[in-house]
């Protein structure tokens, strides 16, 4: 990474502060843990259960942990329950704003749902992580008030066959969002994983944003902090090792067209309200077969409109 004063100034560690001077600096915030989920049964139960004892149970950092059940097919509602969480499906939050599909959605929903000045995202399918993400990105928020939106980063393994292949994780970040960065927002490229589903942000500041309903959200996020507030009002944190479940090949094509249209919306070469079709092939024994992929594009308006 080039040496620049915000990384010297705005990039953490997740040890910088104690758990009780975060308590303590807390005061009368009220703080959110948002875990977006679809079909996560096999791995939510452990995110909340493992926060709440440590953040809500013994010591008082969270005031609710709130899962948003995006579409599932499976015990994901019903394991995070159990678990401890406040659990709303994404489609009955607010049924007037009409229903859409997406990571993003989950998100924007949960505006209407949660009390926290301060909400912390992180996503359900986590394996390989610790209770200390949440404090760790909390940390900036309550230490600097200039700060508005904080990102986690940590080493993120690609394992295939049974080996794990350090920092081979982010294939969307390297392939898609990172050159995306450099060729539009340079003043983003010092962040070390723009797409991260670890991150916290100020109320105040989420609910002015325009919001993509798919995986966009993180990089549509950092990109109009960046426009409305400078770049001195994000800040990011070194929370360890993280792993998850990958995913298919085509379900990143996916992801990344999202991403793109958000990018290119925001660059001025796209409107943000129109969706794509995404044509990707698949072979069987020399047998091309065309598959083509509906890819939501839209965004909601910011939260504080509605």
């Amino acid at each position: 990474m080039s040496d620049t004063g915000w990384l010297r100034t705005h990039t953490h560690h997740w040890a910088d502060w104690s758990l009780d001077e975060l308590l303590e600096r807390k005061g009368g915030t009220r703080i959110s843990l948002v875990v977006p989920a679809r079909n996560e049964a096999a791995t939510v139960g452990d995110v909340v259960s493992r926060v709440r004892a440590a953040l809500m149970e013994t010591a008082s950092l969270l005031d609710e942990i709130v899962v948003i059940d995006s579409d599932s097919t499976d015990a994901t509602y019903d394991v995070a329950s159990e678990a401890g969480a406040t659990v709303h499906r994404a489609a009955d939050i607010r049924p007037d704003l009409g229903r859409r599909t997406g990571k993003g959605e989950a998100m924007w929903k949960s505006l209407f749902v949660t009390c926290g000045d301060l909400i912390a995202f992180m996503d359900a399918d986590l394996l390989d992580w610790d209770t200390h993400f949440v404090p760790g990105l909390l940390g900036p928020l309550l230490t600097s008030p200039e700060v508005h939106l904080v990102k986690g980063f940590y080493e993120r393994p690609f394992t295939a066959h049974g080996e794990a292949t350090p920092l081979e994780g982010g294939r969307v970040t390297e392939l898609v969002a990172r050159p995306l960065v450099a060729l539009l927002f340079p003043e983003l490229r010092d962040l070390v994983q723009p797409l991260a589903g670890e991150w916290a942000v100020r109320r105040s500041l989420f609910e002015s944003l325009s919001v993509p309903t798919g995986y966009a959200v993180e990089l549509a996020a950092l990109v109009d902090t960046l426009a409305a507030h400078g770049l001195g009002a994000i800040a990011q944190v070194d929370l360890g090792t993280r792993a998850h479940r990958h995913q298919a090949l085509r379900d990143l094509g996916g992801m990344s067209a999202q991403i793109l249209a958000a990018a290119l919306a925001r660059a001025g070469a796209r409107a943000t309200e129109e969706s794509l079709d995404l044509r990707q092939f698949v072979g069987d024994d020399g047998e091309l077969e065309v598959l083509d992929r509906f890819v939501a594009t839209d965004e909601r308006p910011p939260a504080r409109e509605v």
